[in-house]
């Protein structure tokens, strides 16, 4: 399973970024995008269910949108207003069997290799 990410870069607070993430099949997967800060555990950010359904982590909820489109199997985050603290690097990834429930909670199985966001203030 390849999944690969796009779209990092380097942003001054409050601006945008939309990071994409190619890969097979998305349509029947929970997806989602997870985050690593240096120095800092791996966290959830958001997840997209086969059903289209989304859960956020709490610190991104109205400033993040998860999304996918099918037809060109693709899983996006769009991201608002960042801030200094959402600097990391970020990780899509994908559960392994399709269907099933797809909150937070939901391990994901393959990852991409990730793609770096610096926020300056």
């Amino acid at each position: 399973v390849q999944l690969v990410e796009s779209g990092g870069g380097s942003v001054q607070a409050g601006g945008s970024l939309r990071l994409s993430c190619a890969a097979h099949n998305v349509r029947p997967y929970c997806m989602g995008w997870y985050r690593q800060a240096a120095g800092e555990e791996r966290e959830e950010v958001a997840h997209i269910g086969w059903d289209e359904s989304t859960t956020y982590e709490d610190s991104v909820k109205d400033r993040f949108t998860i999304s996918k489109d099918i037809a060109k199997n693709m899983i996006y985050l769009q991201m608002d207003r960042l801030r200094p603290e959402d600097t990391a690097q970020y990780y899509c990834a994908k559960a392994k069997w399709p269907g099933g429930p797809c909150g937070l909670d939901r391990v994901l199985e393959d990852w991409g290799q990730g793609t770096l966001v610096t926020v300056s203030s």
